[in-house]
């Protein structure tokens, strides 16, 4: 009689085990319908996700759809994992990110155009400025990553690291002036209105602070501030997210060039968890992950965070670089077990496989406003900001192979510190398929973003 295989795991460590036999199972149909079963867009089997239309668009046709949890976690996944399963059947630019670039943007083009139903778009645009998952997802991959790598490299890394930010800071605010000026929007407003926007850590942290200072200082309504700093932000992160994608694509060219998420040769990126041996569960060297120490594990991520929110409401210091300096104390300073540790970084996993397409998709829908993107596509513009984006991804690239470190990967972190903030992060490591640097890219944009901020508010006042 016909067999099926037992299913295996999504951790290549845990299908370590002896072989067992395969149980029997019904002939005919049952096999033809567990083949369609097991046929997936994103994560979802083919027939649920046929049955989840249907009841997607029985709810809009009611009028209502709620903003709960439960209802927000259906449509968030329908619409980021259809969006990138489409990018990634598209011929060419499936190797350049077209999965985490139409997660993004196909949403916010069908949000500005109406061309989702406005009880969708009411939806998901309460549950995503009222839950804070963006924040949820952050902590999760952060406390993870840095938890799950390897000790040497997180201490080398993140010394290393400011030297490329730094190096690429500056030489693209030097040609993305250059270009603007030389294309005749002067040096003057290409520096304090295209060049320092792109890299100042975002909207939320970069964008609304530029603009209020600018409004201080110049004397100029804050919005009219706000209206002119946000279009490069958005398309200097819609240029690090191609320019990722592309640099992932030469990565499986030329493998030399990368350490497919680590930053320095000789070391490994992250922490191996084999999972238990069922012959010897005692073995040495063996880290158990069970569901309780996932739990845990979670907890842990949201404890350091609010431990960041805390210290951001007392001393304004941003609640992400709390979280993330916490993290590396505790790995340093070997303050959590190796089975605590392993249960981070299945929790890193389950975020990054699960949950980051559905959150490119609220992203798109709610917090990325496509007519200011558009309103940055003139010639002149383009040019500018894709100069000074790639200057600082080709500075990163040089001086990360000057320093030993794999070229593409520093090239990538300093491509974040161009990007949309948090949500920027997210989209560009997903096309470079880097997920696990996360916590570098937060260096890159939350402490380069405030540092370009700061230094450009004390210099404005002497260029007028």
């Amino acid at each position: 009689m016909p067999t099926q295989p037992l299913p295996r795991t999504l951790d290549p460590a845990l299908s370590r085990t002896p072989a067992t036999p395969a149980m029997s199972e019904p002939a005919g149909w049952h096999q033809s319908w567990w083949r369609i079963v097991d046929i997936r867009i994103g994560i979802i089997p083919l027939p649920i996700y046929i049955g989840l239309l249907a009841l997607i668009a029985g709810f809009v046709w009611t009028g209502k759809v709620p903003s709960d949890l439960l209802m927000s976690i259906v449509l968030l996944a329908m619409g980021g994992f259809t969006c990138a399963e489409i990018g990634k059947r598209l011929p060419i630019l499936r190797n350049i990110g077209a999965a985490a670039i139409l997660a993004t943007f196909i949403p916010s083009a069908l949000a500005y155009y109406h061309w989702l139903p406005q009880p969708i778009l009411t939806s998901v645009i309460d549950f995503t400025k009222a839950s804070n998952f963006l924040y949820l997802f952050i902590a999760s991959i952060i406390v993870g990553s840095i938890l799950g790598m390897d000790r040497q490299v997180l201490i080398a890394g993140f010394v290393k690291i400011f030297i490329p930010l730094a190096a690429g800071t500056v030489m693209a605010g030097i040609v993305g002036t250059a270009v603007g000026t030389l294309l005749g929007m002067g040096a003057w407003h290409t520096f304090f209105f295209v060049v320092v926007p792109i890299m100042a850590g975002g909207v939320g942290e970069g964008a609304i602070p530029l603009s209020i200072g600018y409004s201080t200082i110049l004397g100029l309504p804050q919005g009219d501030m706000f209206a002119q700093v946000l279009p490069p932000v958005m398309l200097g992160s819609l240029t690090a997210i191609i320019a990722s994608g592309i640099l992932n694509f030469v990565g499986k060219k030329y493998p030399g060039l990368t350490g497919e998420g680590r930053l320095q040769p000789g070391a490994r990126g992250d922490v191996e968890h084999p999972g238990r041996n069922p012959e010897n569960p005692e073995a040495k060297g063996v880290v158990t992950v069970d569901t309780q120490t996932v739990a845990a594990a979670v907890i842990t991520a949201v404890t350091l965070y609010l431990v960041g929110v805390l210290v951001q409401r007392l001393f304004e210091f941003p609640a992400p670089v709390t979280m993330l300096a916490l993290a590396v104390v505790l790995k340093l300073g070997r303050l959590v077990s190796p089975g605590l540790e392993a249960g981070a970084h299945r929790v890193y996993k389950f975020f990054q496989v699960a949950v980051t397409y559905p959150l490119l998709f609220a992203i798109g829908v709610a917090l990325t406003p496509w007519d200011k993107l558009m309103a940055a596509f003139h010639l002149a513009n383009i040019i500018t900001i894709v100069s000074t984006v790639l200057t600082l991804m080709f500075t990163g690239f040089v001086v990360g192979r000057w320093l030993k470190m794999y070229p593409i990967e520093t090239a990538i972190i300093n491509a974040c510190h161009s990007g949309q903030g948090g949500t920027g992060d997210v989209a560009i490591l997903t096309a470079a398929n880097r997920m696990q640097l996360m916590p570098f890219a937060q260096i890159a944009t939350r402490i380069g973003g405030a540092i370009v901020v700061t230094v450009t508010l004390i210099a404005l006042p002497r260029f007028l």
